[in-house]
């Protein structure tokens, strides 16, 4: 199955964790049928929307890997959007209204007052051509409304199975401002029939949305996608995460050491029948996504469980994959020393300690860490260095010797090793680390801590 997907987003802002698990599924969702995904960009707002935050949108996504088959803008295209409200006006679907904001408010509060749901009336389609002059004359510029079919829209989402709206419980929708610019609805109808979207993947707060831009496009000629709106993240206690989303935007994310495939993989699972786990095969996670898999509750966002995904996907990202990041962030390590220090970092940058403590000279333990007769036993674990060459049995041997000479065992026997040697009370295997050590560094950091 061929799939057509797009994402989106206003550039009135960055990217944060919320509209990135959009993005994700819509990518991933084409990723796996073979298809398109496309970036939108809504930018008919020429007053909140700004160039830098659409440049910031199409960076956060091609760091995330999301790279687009094609971006498009909607400011390139208003005149698309007004052949197809000339069409409809043509039709009699789009009419023009003059009630001001004020009168609106007014007949919404005397409609519930009255118990009647908040239900425009449909009083500009009683209006003749002499009254509508007159209010022009008056300074009045209309608004533009979609008649609604007086029907039930029923469609099936892919998320939440059966849906039913009934238009009649519903406003005629406006389309274009009394100031001439486009709403939300028709612009993106409109792109939705042109581009070919065949399926529509977006948060649950657009579902009201959904059986007017069925009704819109289906006026327009067009065939409606496949709709599925997936939950959206809540905050930990179960709050709004809207409120809280001003250090969760891809580049704070990415600030704190977060890789991509984190991201991708956490907006994947979370909220589904999956578990919460991490991928580097983008085809791998592909397969396993499905949109009847997503729940339609919604799904809590945990950035300490994400912070613990980076770790769980460092410690099994291979070495081809891994050096070259390290080296954008100054830090050198060879593969036989990546795959040794990999189960001990939580974020890439924390491989610093660990190339110090392989490369450079690193501190002696502070004298609270190791006592006097820490630094004599220290003395004694220097004299029976073994010789080289080292091997990964050689830390077994050298501390059974030390064991045996001294009576020392368990933590009072490793723990000084450890920290004279690392600078920390744990990391990885020592009988790993040693050999990359080698014997002159090892007993430099051996008579070091001993006289310290």
């Amino acid at each position: 199955m061929n799939s057509t997907t797009r994402f989106a987003p206003s550039p009135t802002g960055r990217l944060h964790i919320g509209n990135v698990r959009t993005a994700v599924l819509n990518w991933l969702f084409a990723r796996r049928h073979g298809g398109d995904f496309i970036l939108r960009l809504d930018d008919t707002d020429t007053e909140r929307s700004r160039e830098e935050y659409a440049q910031a949108i199409i960076e956060d996504l091609e760091w995330l890997g999301l790279v687009p088959a094609r971006i498009e803008r909607q400011s390139a295209r208003l005149a698309l959007y007004e052949e197809a409200a000339e069409q409809l006006k043509r039709e009699g679907l789009l009419y023009d209204c003059y009630e001001t904001e004020q009168e609106l408010a007014l007949k919404r509060k005397a409609q519930a007052m009255a118990g009647h749901p908040p239900v425009y009336d449909r009083a500009a389609l009683n209006l003749s051509e002499d009254e509508k002059r007159a209010l022009r004359a008056e300074g009045r510029q209309p608004h533009w409304r979609f008649r609604l079919p007086d029907e039930v829209v029923r469609f099936h989402d892919a998320v939440r199975g059966e849906v039913r709206v009934d238009l009649r419980s519903l406003s005629d929708p406006v389309l274009i401002r009394a100031d001439g610019s486009f709403l939300y609805t028709l612009p993106s109808v409109v792109d939705d029939i042109d581009f070919g979207i065949t399926h529509v993947i977006r948060g649950d707060d657009h579902l009201t949305n959904t059986a007017v831009q069925i009704a819109l496009c289906q006026a327009l000629g067009g065939e409606p996608p496949v709709f599925a709106h997936h939950a959206l993240l809540r905050a930990a206690d179960g709050g709004p995460l809207s409120k809280r989303l001003g250090s969760l935007g891809v580049a704070d994310l990415r600030e704190r050491g977060l890789e991509p495939e984190t991201i991708v993989s956490y907006c994947a699972t979370i909220g589904s029948a999956l578990p919460v786990e991490p991928f580097t095969d983008m085809d791998a996670l592909a397969q396993r996504v499905a949109l009847e898999r997503l729940s339609s509750a919604p799904a809590r966002f945990n950035e300490d469980e994400l912070h613990a995904l980076n770790a769980r996907l460092l410690h099994a990202l291979p070495c081809e994959r891994a050096l070259p990041r390290l080296r954008q962030q100054g830090i050198e390590l060879d593969c036989a020393e990546w795959e040794v220090v990999r189960a001990n970092i939580e974020h890439l940058a924390d491989a610093a300690h660990w190339e110090a403590v392989l490369h450079a000279d690193i501190p002696a333990p502070s004298t609270d860490s190791l006592s006097a007769e820490d630094r004599a036993f220290l003395q004694q674990a220097a004299e029976l260095l073994p010789a080289e060459p080292w091997d990964d049995a050689t830390w077994k041997a050298w501390t059974g010797a030390l064991k045996q000479q001294t009576g020392r065992k368990g933590k009072a026997l490793f723990l000084p090793l450890r920290l004279a040697l690392t600078g920390r009370a744990h990391g990885p295997e020592m009988s790993r680390l040693l050999p990359l050590l080698g014997r002159e560094r090892t007993l430099i950091r051996l008579h070091a801590a001993a006289t310290g």
